[in-house]
């Protein structure tokens, strides 16, 4: 296969030489740019592998020789395998030094370095047919490492191409060596019909891989598929989305912020209509002057029931109480460095593969004393689950009426200050709620005054100093979510009013088409939640909303989405669950379209019967003229009446158009059949072992035979010899024969 690559740039000795080479080169170029689409290679290679390739490329184009030698080339993959278990221990490990599981990977990304450099080589030295197969295996191999590294709908846009050019190069190859194989030697063809082979080829191999796509695409779906993932905890994600964990320090979300990277999809099927929707991740207790932390807590362990469902509240139907909203919804979590489990209000149930074996029966989660949900198996792989919350509405009057008595646990824990607070802090607090006389009146207060004399930034200028709260309280006036925040939980706390801290998501933005939201790391959030006894915790956010971002791209991206959404729903997570979800659904839709068909059916039969009636009634002739045209038509089909007219008036049409080609062998042969039919009611019938000459030279007559002659001298050179078909002497010569008198 590759000696064809390599072949001097001159006329090809076989066919299809330049199809072969453009479908193997493409082939292993695909293959390439699968790997470094990846996202999980080296820098280094993602740039010299692609542009050796190219460089490759440009040279198989100009029809030059091979670089390499095979015993150069030998050694050379010799030479890199002593070179390999340095890349594993030092190159490779020290790129993956951060990922969750760095052994695994670093050996992973060594073997995909040597797979590149020995098809570089090969590619490099390649002569003969076998050296092209070879380098199709490799390009396979290379897909396959790919498909282990990533599960991005990009990798299915490059398999399918991937495909077209493997079927392409395979139809190239098969042609050669039959080529090859022939007893005569093959002759150099006309560009022209080159081109044209190439075309041929090319919608042959087009077709073949859309069908394979199809087929695949149906077995995928109807195969028994089970849960048990191929390497499905080995995790081979390099980096992780950090931000998120028990300690978080003044300024690291606003990090976080400039990130766009999705996160997570949250599937609703509809925009949930509530102001203070957030996706709650971890709530932090202690403060320190410029870090939340949480103390050391015992989790509650809670497990999942036999259907899978883990239910955290002890009363699930209080979703459904009075003021308050159920809302179900599904999470696809991307690999995130935190092991926090976001939802949305008040969990009632989750439902999830979390357990080690990626079961959901037998799975549990944590829970802690801010009742921040943990998995316990980490978020290092892409997870789903389902989840029921309630979206409780604000009683205000209750809120207002509650008294100050909290439970001694609440005062120790969330009423903490720092140890050296800025003495101003506390004043300040006192003047923000000097006319609120109730603890949600002061909440209120402290909110709306951070929302209205504060601006929101992700550009902090200047340095922080030893109290970057009090230096955003009173130099700067600005900063991003954390800051409103932990100041807000502050001087609630310095006024005997319990408050903490809550890290996770905004909403995101919803996609229609889809119908989830998407929420990228620019979308992680803090709040506020305030304690009020007889209510429980309650969501508050001082943050001022910041300026939405459009683009005019922002409808592609909503598509985009939806096409990354049902890819992960529909062949990342497919399982058995889907299988008997599409197969009712499938029952569901043929059932009601064989009912809609039917009545369909029924309807029309019903409206034409009364039609024919009321006709019958108003025109009384009709009973007698449709049994005649049934008797007419059923003649017509006996004795091919309406076959014969249909070609009489195609005949008249193509003699008649201006359009009409001299040279057209197709129309030679219906001017032949006509004369066929004319020459049979003069009773000479053509037996079918006769040539056209051997049946004019049986036409005898003097009148026929003369037309007849000149008629099959003209066919015969039109059909078979190129010749231009003159159609106006053969219409001449019909008319004749047509016009002559029948022999009896």
């Amino acid at each position: 296969m590759a000696a064809s690559a390599t072949l001097p740039a001159k006329l090809p000795t076989l066919p299809a030489e330049r199809f072969f080479r453009a479908a193997l080169f493409f082939l292993i170029l695909t293959s390439v740019a699968t790997l470094v689409s990846t996202g999980k290679l080296d820098p280094l290679t993602c740039v010299i592998a692609p542009l050796a390739l190219l460089y490759k490329g440009i040279r198989l184009w100009r029809g030059q020789a091979p670089e390499l030698s095979h015993t150069k080339a030998t050694w050379l993959v010799i030479g890199y395998l002593a070179f390999f278990p340095v890349d594993i221990f030092f190159v490779s490990r020290a790129f993956v030094a951060n990922s969750t599981n760095p052994a695994l990977l670093a050996a992973l990304l060594a073997a995909v370095h040597f797979l590149v450099f020995v098809m570089l080589v090969r590619m490099y030295s390649a002569t003969t047919d076998r050296d092209a197969l070879f380098l199709a295996m490799l390009a396979f191999a290379a897909m396959l490492a790919a498909s282990i590294l990533t599960v991005d709908t990009s990798f299915l846009i490059l398999f399918f191409i991937f495909m077209l050019f493997g079927v392409a190069a395979f139809i190239g190859l098969e042609l050669r060596r039959a080529a090859i194989g022939t007893l005569t030697s093959s002759f150099g063809r006309q560009p022209a019909e080159e081109r044209r082979l190439s075309r041929a080829l090319s919608l042959a191999a087009l077709s073949v891989a859309l069908g394979s796509i199809v087929l695949g695409g149906v077995l995928f779906f109807v195969f028994p598929r089970f849960t048990a993932g191929y390497l499905g905890r080995a995790s081979m994600q390099p980096s992780l989305m950090t931000g998120f964990s028990n300690d978080i320090e003044l300024g690291q979300i606003g990090e976080i912020k400039k990130n766009s990277e999705v996160v997570m999809r949250v599937k609703t099927g509809k925009p949930v209509a509530y102001t203070m929707l957030r996706w709650r991740g971890i709530g932090l207790t202690k403060f320190d002057g410029k870090r939340w932390t949480n103390p050391e807590h015992t989790n509650e362990t809670l497990r999942a029931h036999p259907d899978g469902w883990i239910f955290l509240s002890s009363d699930p139907g209080h979703a459904a109480a009075s003021g308050s909203t159920a809302l179900q919804y599904t999470v696809f979590l991307q690999p995130i460095a935190t092991s926090a489990i976001f939802t949305a209000g008040e969990p009632i149930s989750l439902k999830g593969s979390f357990s080690p074996d990626n079961a959901s029966t037998d799975g549990y989660i944590f829970r802690d004393s801010t009742g921040s949900l943990f998995n316990p198996f980490h978020n290092f792989s892409p997870v789903r689950y389902a989840g029921l919350s309630r979206l409780p509405q604000l009683d205000v009057k209750q809120l207002r009426a509650t008294t100050d008595s909290y439970p001694p646990a609440i005062r120790t824990e969330y009423l903490q200050l720092p140890p050296e607070l800025d003495a101003r802090i506390p004043e300040l607090a006192k003047q923000m709620t000097a006319r609120a006389n109730n603890s949600y009146d002061k909440a209120r207060a402290v909110e709306s005054f951070l929302r209205s004399r504060f601006g929101y930034t992700l550009n902090l200028v200047g340095k922080p100093g030893d109290d970057p709260l009090a230096n955003f309280l009173f130099v700067t006036r600005a900063g991003h979510c954390e800051y409103f925040a932990s100041a807000m939980t502050i001087l609630l706390r310095t006024l005997d009013i319990p408050a903490r801290e809550v890290n996770g998501f905004l909403p995101g933005e919803y996609n229609d088409l889809a119908g989830d939201y998407i929420v990228r790391a620019s979308d992680a959030h803090s709040w506020v939640e305030v304690y009020f006894p007889g209510t429980g915790w309650v969501t508050f956010d001082p943050t001022p909303p910041a300026a939405g971002n459009s683009g005019l791209l922002s409808r592609l991206a909503k598509y985009i989405d939806w096409f990354e959404l049902s890819w992960n729903e529909w062949v990342i997570n497919y399982d058995f669950g889907h299988q008997v979800q599409m197969a009712q659904t499938l029952q569901r839709s043929s059932r009601s379209w064989t009912q809609s068909l039917r009545a369909w059916f029924e309807r029309a039969q019903i409206y034409n019967r009364q039609r024919l009636k009321s006709m019958q009634l108003r025109h009384g002739m009709l009973g007698l003229l449709l049994p005649l045209a049934l008797i007419l038509l059923l003649v017509a089909l006996r004795y091919d009446l309406i076959g014969k007219t249909m070609r009489r008036l195609r005949l008249y049409w193509h003699l008649h158009t201006p359009k009409s080609p001299q040279a057209n062998p197709l129309l030679a042969s219906r001017l032949y059949a006509e004369l066929l039919r004319l020459l049979e009611r003069h009773g000479f019938a053509r037996r079918a072992a006769q040539t056209p000459l051997e049946f004019s030279l049986s036409v005898q007559t003097p009148v026929l035979a003369p037309a007849v002659s000149e008629f099959t001298r003209i066919y015969s050179n039109a059909r078979y010899g190129g010749a231009p078909c003159d159609t106006l002497r053969l219409r001449h010569l019909l008319e004749q024969i047509r016009q002559a008198p029948r022999r009896h």
